[in-house]
């Protein structure tokens, strides 16, 4: 964070000074809220949660070399105490943003953020420092501790944002105010809690709602392949460019192709030229996240063959995100268990099918091991079944339903698709799933991992790449 004094922060955000000698003692080092994170400098953030209570760390923080704690009531060392410790937060945020002179980029989207967050962080910093939301901390808490992360050397901020209502993503701009604002794309994750595309389309737009207008440097990057997504150009006063394989993307991608090992490839075009990129990440959805990326680096000055190399050279910075492990017995283990919804369920099993085509013809088979996707309404049955369904359309050699009754509907919509043997299987529970496969795994074999992030399917594909004979960690 850029320094400032106990004194300032008490002022930003209303509270008052407790036990603190000197209130013009600076903080110096990163606002956190675990206190593992503390380094000397930091001011920790005391939240109230369910299970812990930050106030109980108060002292081992500030003995640890915290300047302050930021808190709820005293707690017997120097304190900022507010009356709510997440609207003081925010505040804290927003006032720091308002004295950066860094250009605050936000996206948001149903399905690809944090891939498209990470790439575009990957693309930026070539040009200039750059700081961006770790992971998928895209909420009203880890949305403020991101833009606290940055310093006066900061010149580009990269934030996601989330949303699982109308308003959310109004709030988050409001704490911190982007310049160019990104859509991906609308889709069904968390529809059960929205009620329609059209409710999700509607929160998503309030990103590109916020941005200033054209005339002062705002620009809203929209997707020109979902048609929910190019509308939202008729919500904002900034200026619009498109992206996508459309032939009217401002920045569009031709000739696109997969390597052997299932890697996109294509040919960037952006107004400033054209370049050729060919990806590490696994999958053709990730071509729509390189575009993205592509789009906000145009804007922010970088050429198509500085594009280009970048996109190239980007790896995979978020955990459990098509993660690719290859065993020395010759078998692929690829974990992209954090989350999964409809649209990223599809996406997996396309890339899953191209990692696996060039060893199936010395043997090789593809295994689909899926647990539930939450949070889907009404809409569970009927989009658990089409999975399970486009399983067997994409010729996937094997699929393991893990878990419940949204599983159980998994495998059937395969067994109905077509009429699979034992090609397809439920599997009550995560070490069920590793003793089976355990057992039947051979050489060039690839297994695609995925589900919600509430199931924890992540211990199985960590079982099974690091080859243990023991049992699954229980979380």
């Amino acid at each position: 964070m850029i320094a400032l004094s106990l004194a300032e922060i008490a002022s930003v955000t209303g509270g008052q000074t407790h036990d603190i000698p000197d209130p013009s003692v600076r903080v110096t080092g990163q606002v956190v809220r675990d206190s593992r994170e503390v380094e000397p400098g930091s001011l920790f953030v005391a939240f109230a949660g369910e299970r812990v209570d930050g106030h109980d760390f108060a002292a081992d923080v500030v003995a640890a070399g915290a300047a302050a704690v930021l808190a709820s009531r005293p707690v017997g060392v120097p304190a900022i105490v507010v009356d709510d410790v997440q609207r003081a937060l925010g505040a804290l945020a927003r006032h720091v943003v308002r004295r950066l002179g860094a250009t605050l980029v936000a996206l948001t989207g149903s399905a690809g953020k944090t891939s498209t967050k990470d790439l575009i962080a990957q693309v930026l910093r070539r040009k200039a420092p750059t700081v961006f939301t770790p992971g998928s901390l895209n909420n009203e808490i880890g949305l403020p501790l991101t833009a606290l992360a940055a310093t006066q050397e900061t010149r580009f901020l990269v934030l996601e944002m989330g949303a699982r209502g109308i308003g959310h993503i109004r709030h988050l701009t409001e704490l911190t105010p982007p310049r160019i604002g990104l859509v991906l794309n609308v889709g069904t994750a968390h529809i059960g809690e929205f009620g329609g595309r059209e409710q999700i389309a509607r929160a998503k737009g309030e990103l590109v709602e916020s941005l200033p207008p054209a005339e002062e440097g705002g620009v809203a990057v929209l997707n020109a392949d979902d048609p929910l997504v190019r509308a939202m150009a008729a919500r904002t006063k900034a200026r619009v460019i498109l992206f996508g394989e459309s032939g009217e993307a401002d920045v569009r991608a031709e000739n696109v192709r997969l390597t052997g090992s299932g890697q996109p490839a294509f040919s960037l075009h952006t107004p400033s030229g054209c370049s050729e990129v060919t990806m590490r990440l696994y999958g053709e959805h990730h071509v729509s996240n390189a575009l993205a990326a592509a789009a906000v680096a145009h804007e922010l000055g970088m050429s198509a063959d500085e594009i280009a190399t970048a996109l190239s050279e980007a790896g995979t910075l978020s955990r459990w995100r098509m993660e690719v492990t290859e065993r020395p017995d010759g078998v692929t283990i690829v974990n992209d268990a954090y989350n999964a919804n409809p649209e990223s369920m599809r996406a997996a099993l396309r890339a899953l099918v191209a990692m696996g085509r060039a060893s199936q013809a010395q043997g090789g088979r593809t295994w689909a091991v899926l647990g539930p996707m939450a949070e889907l309404g009404d809409e569970a049955l009927a989009e658990h079944d089409a999975v399970g369904r486009l399983a067997v359309r994409l010729n996937v050699s094997k699929l393991v339903a893990v878990g419940g009754i949204e599983a159980s509907w998994l495998q059937l919509g395969a067994y109905n698709e077509g009429s699979w043997g034992e090609e397809s299987v439920h599997v009550s529970d995560a070490q069920s799933a590793v003793d089976l496969l355990r057992s039947q795994l051979r050489p060039g074999d690839v297994v695609l991992v995925k589900a919600s992030r509430s199931v924890g399917l992540e211990r199985v594909a960590q079982a099974l790449a690091e080859g243990a004979e023991g049992e699954v960690a229980v979380r």
